[in-house]
């Protein structure tokens, strides 16, 4: 029979051939695949980090994603202006990201008519100006700015810093609707000369996104406005309330901050001290105005409020060894330091004693400020090695690097060597030169990845090229672990050729990566990211950490309510169910050969366990008192299989944990029924089949006896 269907198969069209083939690896698949789960070999221990996120100062990442001010450029960077300001354009040679610019939405505007605020730049309260504005003793003039959230009942609480004539009334006044009664104001009097800080409150009465705030004075002279900040009252800390409430859920380890390439232009004492006197700045990367609400302090309160360890990027780009030691000093050092004592005026007496610093974000890329080659580069990272651990030796140092993969799909070993693909620990090879060269001030290497479902490497043309025909849904879900394999792969290679590093392993914190393909709120990505977590549990002795971008993709939010996405529903779930000290999976049914040719990011093997179209990880509890396994079906068909437990017993109940939506681009969006659920079940004994339905994601959790 095997002999008729090779010999028919010659006479027939290739697309009938295709049909043939497929329906034979369907009607193959229907049949259980064997699995075996050995929990006497065990691997190393899963780091919580790996549910680890990242916050940047991209545009508003930050200031409006967590930060819980509502009010826009209230240090006032732009003129006070009738209509919208005109953004800044970059220094230089076009420098940041020009497609990131965007038309300013909001600003302030003045009221009284032309020529009644002029913008005072020989003595601004904060940054390159502050509006002045000239008063009449009957006709209020001041300035307003609208686009603001409020919701009805809900209290906002404010400050403002006047200076100005005395006799000047200064009123602020919330607007939420176009009757009278629509609005509030809080008169503030004793205005004088000198800077002071006025304290005001409000209570909503009605709900809009467009409430109007509006600062206006009667009297004779003048008035400064230094600053002005609106939040709800229900802030904690300054952060948004229902945003700690979601993120607090997820319990991720760490969280990685300030950047990202923000990083690389960013002076961090901006972002310490009083936070009205600290400037607003153009950051040159996001093309985007930053008021250093969000700077260090903040970011180790946020931590704080989460429940995570930190992680903070020094600026390796524009900034230097004695600036990132200054960082260090201030975060970790004793009152009786310079920084230490500073921090401590500013409210924060008791060390933070952060351990986990990154040396520069991507220092790699030509598009980075303040690049250069790797031979400098290394010589640089040692230097700030040296002088960041002068101050605390206790800190853990994470070296930016990227592995061939990344230096092939960035054009960067291109750029560096001339090939397209780099030899291993040349120049072009970023992470393996440093590995060889400055291996003694590593203790963690830096990886990122974006997966692409859509590209690869076209070895021969040396570039990526548009995948056509489009991958199968399984191969499009295996994209994000395969990125995992290949920087495993490449490990190995290191491990071969730096003979130091079997001596100190360096492991990988992958410490950026994401898979852009699912729309927001989308479930459809959430099977590929449950691959990856299992390719990184495989290899758990290399892959300590993961920082996710950003942490604000976990959820679906405006400016008023957050809730969880499939994405965070997913971290989630794994956190609270999944072991942590990985154990052997076998099976009968490998893995398909890789598709494309090997080489920059495309590993030798494809990820997944032997249970092909499957993908099982399982794990023991952190006390070895509890099996958990996992099970990803990453087709649009029903799969199941057949499962044998080894080197344990298990008790006679468990439970399961199971994301199975009826379609694969389900959502959950705030405003909709969601169409995602992590579904909890009782089950008893194990059973000797299980069932995955399509594009499941499913966590089995077993007491052992």
């Amino acid at each position: 029979m095997q002999s008729a269907i090779r010999i028919s198969a010659l006479k027939m069209p290739a697309l009938l051939l295709a049909a043939l083939f497929l329906s034979m690896v369907c009607a193959a698949q229907t049949s259980p695949v064997n699995v075996a789960i050995d929990a006497s070999k065990t691997g190393a221990p899963i780091s919580k980090y790996i549910y680890g996120q990242f916050l940047e100062h991209g545009g508003d990442i930050v200031n409006t994603g967590v930060w819980a001010e509502l009010l826009a450029d209230r240090k006032f960077f732009y003129p006070v202006s009738a209509t919208a300001p005109q953004p800044q354009q970059p220094m230089g040679n076009a420098a940041g990201n020009p497609r990131f610019r965007r038309p300013i939405a909001r600003w302030w505007a003045p009221i009284g008519g032309d020529g009644v605020v002029t913008m005072d730049t020989k003595a601004p309260y904060t940054g390159d100006q502050t509006p002045l504005v000239k008063l009449n003793a009957k006709t209020p003039r001041g300035i307003a700015e609208s686009g603001i959230v409020v919701r009805k009942g809900k209290a906002y609480t404010g400050r403002i810093v006047l200076a100005g004539s005395p006799g000047a009334v200064v009123k602020v006044t919330l607007i939420w609707g176009k009757e009278a009664a629509d609005r509030q104001t809080v008169t503030l009097a004793a205005v004088s000369s000198a800077y002071r800080k006025f304290p005001f409150k409000f209570q909503a009465q009605g709900d809009t996104d467009d409430a109007r705030i509006e600062i206006t004075a009667t009297g004779t002279g003048s008035f400064h406005i230094g600053a002005v900040s609106l939040m709800p009252a229900d802030n904690i800390e300054g952060f948004r309330t229902e945003v700690i409430a979601a993120l607090k859920q997820l319990r991720f380890g760490v969280l990685r901050f300030p950047g990202g390439n923000f990083v690389s232009a960013y002076e961090w004492r901006n972002g310490v001290g009083e936070m009205d006197k600290r400037p607003p700045i153009f950051d040159p990367v996001w093309q985007a105005v930053q008021p250093n609400d969000v700077g260090t302090d903040e970011f180790l309160t946020l931590c704080r409020l989460l429940g995570v360890d930190p992680y903070i990027t020094v600026n390796a780009g524009f900034g230097d060894a004695w600036s990132a030691r200054e960082l260090v000093e201030y975060t970790n050092g004793p009152v009786t330091t310079p920084m230490g004592k500073w921090r401590a005026a500013n409210g924060h007496p008791q060390p933070y004693n952060v351990k986990l610093w990154g040396v520069g974000n991507e220092p790699w890329g030509d598009y980075q400020m303040g690049s250069m080659s790797t031979e400098q580069f290394a010589l640089k990272h040692n230097l700030f090695a040296k002088a960041m651990k002068q101050v605390d030796p206790t800190i853990k140092l994470i070296a930016g690097g990227a592995m061939p993969d990344v230096m092939e799909g960035a054009d960067q070993s291109k750029r560096i060597g001339g090939k397209y693909v780099p030899d291993y620990l040349t120049p072009a090879d970023w992470s393996g030169y440093l590995l060889a060269h400055d291996l003694d001030n590593i203790d963690m290497l830096s990886e990122h990845y974006y997966a692409s479902g859509t590209e690869h490497t076209d070895m021969k043309l040396g570039k990526k090229v548009p995948i056509n025909p489009p991958l199968s849904q399984i191969e499009w879900m295996r994209a994000p672990a395969v990125q995992v394999r290949a920087k495993y792969e490449h490990y190995q290679k290191y491990l071969e050729l730096i003979p130091g590093l079997k001596d100190k392993p360096v492991p990988i914190a992958i410490d950026e990566w994401a898979y852009f393909g699912g729309g927001p709120g989308s479930y459809k990505t959430v099977p590929a990211y449950a691959w990856a977590f299992h390719e990184m549990f495989r290899h758990s002795d290399i892959f300590q950490m993961g920082c996710f971008t950003f942490a604000t993709a976990m959820m679906s939010s405006n400016r008023t309510e957050a809730i969880l996405n499939p994405t965070g529903m997913l971290f989630k779930m794994y956190r609270d169910h999944f072991g942590v000290i990985p154990v052997e999976v076998s099976g009968d049914s490998p893995q398909p050969k890789v598709t494309f040719p090997v080489g920059g990011d495309q590993p030798a093997v494809n990820p997944g366990s032997d249970t092909y179209p499957l993908d099982v990880s399982a794990a023991l509890s952190e006390d070895r008192k509890t099996l958990t396994f996992a099970v990803l079906n990453p087709s649009d068909a029903r799969h199941s299989m057949k499962l044998s437990i080894n080197g344990v017993k298990l008790a006679s109940a468990g439970k399961m944990w199971q994301m199975a939506p009826s379609k694969l681009d389900a959502v959950v969006a705030l405003g909709k029924t969601p169409e995602v659920a992590v579904e909890e079940y009782a089950l008893g004994a194990v059973p000797e089949t299980i069932d995955a339905p399509p594009f499941s994601v499913s966590i089995y959790s077993y007491p052992l006896q």
